[in-house]
C-alpha cells in the first residue's frame, strides 16, 4: 500500500473493519511525513450505527476522512471517489506552485545578487583607491548600468502583477506594426550585438495598422527578442518577421537556439517558467517575460503561441493581432523638441530618513549647481523649511514620524512653502500611489531609484 501511495495513488478507499493495528502502524508515519501541500483523502466504508470513542480516535488520527455509511449506493461511492481525486489533484497543483515559487525565489536572489556584486566592487574601489577622472567615470557607469538592470527586474515583476490582475489601462491608438518592430529592435540591439547574433528583420512594404497601445506592443516584441537572444548560443541566427493577412497582423520570432521540450512548451507562458533551469542560470531573467507577453497580447484581443522541434533545434513564437482594415491618414511626425537646460542655483530641501540616500541625492543636486539642505524627519523638515524657504522640496514618503503625504499637506499650509515645487521620492509607483501624492499636493512623483533623466526633465521646467 505504501508503495502505491509513493507512486502517486490519489486516495485510500477502505472498510472500517480493515482499520487494524497493522494498517495504522503502516499508514501513520506516511501521514505524519506528508509535505505541507499534501492532505491525503481517505474514504472509510463504515458499518451503520458504528460509533465509538476508539473509531473516532482512529478517524482523527487519519486526518482527511470522509465516512460513507454501508451499504452505500454505487453512485454515492463513485461521486465520493471523484470528489476525493479532484481534491487530491488540486493538492498536486499546489505542490507545483510551491516548487515554482521556491525556484522563483532562488532565481530572484541570484538575479539581484548579480548586479549587486559589481556595484559593491565599484563602491569599494571608489572608497579605497585614488582614481583618475577616467577611472571614476568608468566606475560610475558600471554602477549606473547595474542599478538600471536591477530596476528593470523589479519593474518587470511589478508589471507582470499589474497586467495579470487587469490593472494596466491600455492607451490605444492606430499604430503601424512596422514602427513597433523597428522600436523593439532598437531596444534589444545592444544585447544582440554583445552576443554577436545575426538578426534578420522582414517587414512588408505596406502599412500594418493595429489598434493598440504602442508602448505595450513594443514591450511584447522586445520581450520575445530578448528571449530569443538569451536562449541562443553566441553567434546564432534570429529572424523577426511581420506578415499580413486580410484580418490579422502576424509577428513571428524564430531562433536556432536551445529549443524546448514539449513539457516546457506546455507551461512556457506561465509565471516564473524558464526554458532551461541550470544552477548558474546563465540566461538570466525571472521567467516572467513570456507570461507578460501573453497577458498583453490577450488584452489586445490577440493570441500568442510557441513551438519547437525539440531541444537544441530552436524555437518559434508567433503573435497574431487584429488588423485594422480602415485607416486614418497618418499624421506627420512631430519635430523633435530640444530639452531646455535644467535650472541651477535653486534652494532645495531633501527629506529622507535613509541618511545615505539623502546625502547622495544632496551631493548630486549640489553638483548640478543647487543649494541643498537635508533633514531626516518630517518635524525637523517643517522647521527647516520655515527658515530656509526652499523653492523645491524632495520628500521621501516613508518617513518615521509623519509620512511624506502628510508632510506635503503641511508644507502647502505654510506660507514659506505654499508655492514650492514638491517632488515625491518613493519606492511605490502604483497608480493609486501617484493619485495619493497628487491629492496631497505634490507636483511630481519619482520612483526610487530616481531616474536622472526624469529628474533633469523636471529641473528643466523650473524657473
Amino acid at each position: 500500500m505504501i508503495g502505491e501511495l509513493e507512486r502517486g495513488a490519489g486516495c485510500i478507499l477502505i472498510a472500517d473493519d480493515a482499520l487494524t493495528t497493522d494498517f495504522m502502524k503502516a499508514i501513520t508515519p506516511f501521514l505524519k511525513e506528508q509535505p505541507t501541500w499534501s492532505d491525503l483523502p481517505i474514504l472509510v466504508l463504515s458499518k451503520r450505527g458504528l460509533d465509538s470513542s476508539e473509531m473516532r480516535s482512529i478517524y482523527l488520527e487519519l486526518g482527511n476522512v470522509t465516512l460513507l455509511e454501508r451499504p452505500v449506493q454505487s453512485v454515492t461511492l463513485v461521486m465520493a471517489v471523484i470528489s476525493a481525486l479532484r481534491g487530491r489533484s488540486r493538492q498536486y497543483e499546489m505542490r507545483e506552485i510551491d516548487r515554482r515559487k521556491d525556484e522563483f525565489l532562488a532565481m530572484l536572489a541570484h538575479e539581484l545578487r548579480n548586479p549587486l556584486a559589481p556595484i559593491g566592487a565599484a563602491s569599494d574601489l571608489l572608497r579605497v583607491a585614488h582614481l583618475d577622472p577616467v577611472r571614476i567615470q568608468q566606475t560610475s557607469e558600471i554602477i549606473a548600468r547595474q542599478v538600471k538592470h536591477m530596476t528593470s527586474l523589479i519593474d518587470d515583476l511589478l508589471d507582470a502583477s499589474r497586467v495579470s490582475r487587469g490593472l494596466v489601462k491600455l492607451e490605444r491608438s492606430q499604430v503601424d506594426a512596422r514602427q513597433l518592430v523597428s522600436s523593439a529592435v532598437e531596444q534589444v540591439r545592444p544585447l544582440i550585438d554583445v552576443r554577436r547574433h545575426r538578426l534578420t528583420v522582414q517587414t512588408p512594404p505596406e502599412a500594418a495598422m493595429i489598434h493598440g497601445d504602442q508602448k505595450r506592443l513594443i514591450q511584447v516584441i522586445s520581450n520575445l527578442l530578448n528571449n530569443a537572444t538569451k536562449y541562443s548560443p553566441e553567434g546564432s541566427n534570429i529572424t523577426l518577421s511581420l506578415e499580413l493577412e486580410p484580418d490579422k497582423v502576424i509577428i513571428r520570432v524564430v531562433d536556432d537556439g536551445i529549443g524546448m521540450a514539449q513539457a516546457t512548451i506546455d507551461h512556457v507562458f506561465e509565471m516564473f517558467t524558464q526554458a532551461e533551469r541550470t544552477s548558474d542560470r546563465s540566461q538570466g531573467g525571472l521567467g516572467i517575460g513570456l507570461a507578460l507577453v501573453k497577458s498583453l497580447v490577450e488584452q489586445h484581443e490577440g493570441t500568442v503561441d510557441a513551438s519547437s522541434i525539440g531541444i537544441g533545434k530552436g524555437s518559434q513564437f508567433t503573435v497574431s493581432l487584429p488588423r485594422l482594415t480602415t485607416q486614418k491618414p497618418r499624421e506627420a511626425p512631430d519635430k523633435p523638441v530640444s530639452t531646455p537646460a535644467p535650472a541651477t542655483g535653486l534652494r532645495m530641501l531633501v527629506v529622507d530618513d535613509n541618511i545615505d540616500a539623502a546625502h547622495m541625492l544632496s551631493l548630486l543636486l549640489d553638483a548640478m549647481g543647487h543649494e541643498t539642505v537635508v533633514e531626516h524627519t518630517a518635524k525637523s523638515a517643517l522647521e527647516r523649511a520655515r527658515k530656509e524657504r526652499p523653492e523645491v522640496c524632495l520628500l521621501d514618503i516613508g518617513l518615521p514620524d509623519l509620512d511624506g503625504n502628510a508632510l506635503a499637506k503641511q508644507l502647502r499650509t505654510q506660507p514659506e512653502t505654499a508655492h514650492s515645487i514638491l517632488i515625491a521620492i518613493t519606492g511605490y509607483g502604483q497608480e493609486q500611489d501617484r493619485k495619493r501624492t497628487t491629492e496631497s499636493g505634490f507636483d511630481h512623483h519619482l520612483v526610487k531609484p530616481v531616474n536622472m533623466d526624469d529628474l533633469l526633465r523636471i529641473m528643466s521646467q523650473l524657473r
